[in-house]
């Protein structure tokens, strides 16, 4: 048997990250960064993890459920990855699309549909995040722009957009590094859970308005309007701070940078220390760029990607 590699790109969420846990709309694109698997058949399985035998358990129970005939063969495998790790771009679910595309071929023998993969995918990254909302998977195997809603397990909405991000957006655009954040995402997730809890009023109220955010982001993208597209960065950016996932050093970050443009977290967040990535709107690129190095700041070019899992042999 041939060697089988896949690869899928990270997301970045533009708006709609915790309100998605609670059946909101997120819009989320996938960004040209990779992540590539390649299963080489052996004798025997090599494994060089602790968890990839568990994700292989879950893809075999996937299996199972559909009455699959299970070709059981060894392997080994090697990632390689651009997905910076940790940092609510979507690394997990990457790894969780190729490793389903992967495993589902291996043991089947065929290639699978992307709705099937992204179906196992979703099993496989409630490993990393018993709580997620599949819109990382989703993003990650469809690529491009994704509207996604999940209302139940079962009633879900998965709206591939075809329209393109404008390129004066993308031109303006850069994703800053604050750092990886303590908490995981589950964490986060739970921390917004709490706070529903105690205050469920206020906390609906926040999500709510993030759900109206995510609606007028999308229509900024249909019209291309520029300043719309600002001004919803910075009202989402107020909400996630109002349901508690942006820590004090990213506030005093984002702080610094109001005057060259606007800017939210990215992804699940994190309070005790960093928060992960900001998705900052600026038309002030070379004096942004200036202040970011002087403060020692990392950023990379937000770059959209519009191809999603990908065989590459």
């Amino acid at each position: 048997m041939k060697i089988i590699s896949y690869s899928a790109p990270g997301k970045v969420i533009l708006s709609g990250e915790h309100a998605v846990v609670y059946g909101k709309p997120a819009i989320v694109c996938a960004i040209d960064k990779r992540l590539t698997i390649e299963f080489i058949p052996k004798k025997q399985t090599i494994y060089t993890d602790t968890v990839m035998p568990i994700l292989e358990a879950t893809v075999k129970d996937f299996l199972k459920k559909k009455k699959e005939t299970i070709i059981e063969t060894g392997y080994s495998y090697k990632v390689s990855s651009t997905i910076p790790i940790g940092r609510g771009l979507g690394s997990s679910a990457a790894y969780s699309a190729v490793i389903s595309a992967g495993l589902l071929e291996l043991f089947t023998g065929r290639n699978w549909s992307s709705s099937e993969i992204n179906m196992c995918a979703y099993k496989v990254e409630k490993y990393f995040h018993k709580n997620s909302s599949g819109v990382d998977t989703s993003t990650s195997v469809m690529g491009g722009l994704i509207y996604y809603r999940k209302e139940f397990e079962f009633l879900k909405t998965i709206s591939s957009l075809s329209i393109k991000i404008p390129k004066k957006f993308t031109d303006s655009i850069l994703l800053i590094d604050t750092g990886k954040p303590t908490e995981t995402t589950g964490e986060m997730v739970q921390t917004v859970g709490q706070l529903f809890n105690n205050d469920p009023i206020n906390t609906e109220r926040y999500l709510n308005e993030i759900e109206k955010t995510t609606k007028r982001l999308v229509v900024s993208l249909m019209k291309e309007d520029i300043n719309l597209f600002n001004n919803v960065l910075q009202e989402n950016e107020l909400l996630l701070e109002k349901i508690g996932v942006v820590s004090s050093s990213t506030k005093t970050i984002l702080k610094g940078l109001r005057k060259f443009g606007t800017g939210k977290i990215t992804g699940a967040g994190g309070t005790k220390t960093a928060s992960g990535y900001i998705l900052f709107a600026s038309d002030m690129h070379t004096e942004l760029k200036e202040y970011l190095d002087k403060k020692n700041i990392f950023y990379v070019d937000f770059t959209p990607s519009y191809i999603g899992l990908k065989k590459e042999s």
